[in-house]
């Protein structure tokens, strides 16, 4: 039997773009050929040189084509990899939307093109994922097809992200796994914690990850006189990363916005209790003190008081956790949602023959 061929366009060092191509290579028996954008994006003249690399890029992918001849193509994002894909002359493409939208920020000059752009990837595109209801939402919204599109999160491997929790239950073990960038609000969890710390409860921080605002959050941590009480790990591998969740029993995230948080569900299948900010995303998975609490954006002084509430109320937080883990056991299991993903890959590669 012919082994099929997957051409990915994303950036491959993500996690979730590792867990889509490891899940389709394990349950798919899928080939996967990648490609991706060079040029980092931070900085002005790095994101110009960036978008001058991204006109090009048709003529790169055209090259792969020509030389592995794949049967589908897939792509993170539904504007620039996911147009990229649906423009390279392939007959299948999936396109995944990241976020709550990925037309973000709203204010970018690029905005309109984007918007363009994204409604043709739409249109253009044989499937499309929407990892989680917030994205479906806003799919509808913007009119798409709806007959296209797949709403299942690709899930976590649970086999790794054991139920098990280890953690001192006398102090409180906070982890964040979220990218070190404007978006994510760090500031605000320390600046929460250091409202713990003035009043006298026993903590450690533990942050998780690597981006542009490592060294302000360092310095920010000094200045809040809980630099010893603060970890930063920088980017881990990922394997590294389910044994530091079991160490932990508290989950901090503030994202400005939201799509489908791989990085909950983990802290959800390891006994965290999962204390975020209240958008759109997060609504999805949490109730607020049914199985975690959901805190204003940029709004440090309820978070503070959300983490001391729980930490006294053990009771709440070890009912929160089972009922997670059940919760994530039962629609986030990446054995049995990538499955399913790898599965109508081929039906529309099989229909396509």
């Amino acid at each position: 039997m012919k082994k099929r061929k997957i051409l990915f366009l994303g950036e491959t060092y993500r996690a979730d773009a590792i867990t889509w191509m490891n899940g389709l290579q394990e349950f798919g028996d899928f080939e996967i050929i990648s490609w991706e954008l060079k040029t980092p994006s931070h900085g002005k003249f790095r994101r110009v040189m960036r978008l001058f690399e991204y006109v090009f890029a048709p003529i790169q992918t055209k090259k792969i084509i020509k030389t592995h001849q794949p049967d589908m193509i897939i792509a993170e994002r539904t504007t620039s990899y996911g147009f990229l894909a649906v423009i390279c002359g392939v007959k299948l493409t999936a396109i995944a939307q990241q976020g709550r939208t990925d037309l973000w920020p709203k204010k970018s000059i690029y905005y309109p093109l984007k918007k363009i752009i994204q409604n043709y990837a739409f249109k253009k595109a044989t499937l499309i994922h929407a990892w989680g209801p917030v994205m479906a939402n806003s799919m509808v919204k913007a009119k798409v097809n709806m007959s296209k599109v797949l709403v299942l999160p690709k899930g976590i491997d649970l086999s790794k992200f054991e139920n098990i929790n280890t953690a001192n239950p006398n102090k409180i073990c906070a982890i964040v796994t979220r990218s070190l960038l404007p978006v994510y609000s760090h500031d605000i969890i320390l600046k929460a914690f250091a409202i713990l710390h003035i009043k006298g409860f026993n903590f450690s921080l533990t942050i998780i990850g690597d981006g542009t605002q490592l060294e302000s959050l360092k310095n920010l941590s000094r200045e809040l006189n809980i630099e010893d009480k603060v970890i930063f790990t920088g980017r881990i591998l990922n394997t590294d990363l389910p044994k530091i969740l079991q160490d932990s029993n508290f989950y901090i995230s503030m994202p400005l916005t939201e799509g489908v948080s791989g990085s909950l569900f983990e802290a959800m299948a390891s006994n965290c209790y999962p204390i975020v900010s209240d958008v759109e995303g997060n609504q999805t998975w949490l109730k607020h003190r049914k199985n975690g609490q959901l805190i204003p954006k940029n709004d440090f002084k309820t978070l503070a008081d959300s983490i001391i509430w729980a930490f006294e109320n053990p009771s709440h937080r070890n009912e929160a956790i089972l009922n997670n883990r059940n919760f994530i056991e039962e629609h986030a299991n990446y054995k049995k949602n990538m499955k399913i993903i790898a599965d109508k890959y081929h039906k529309l590669i099989d229909a396509n023959q």
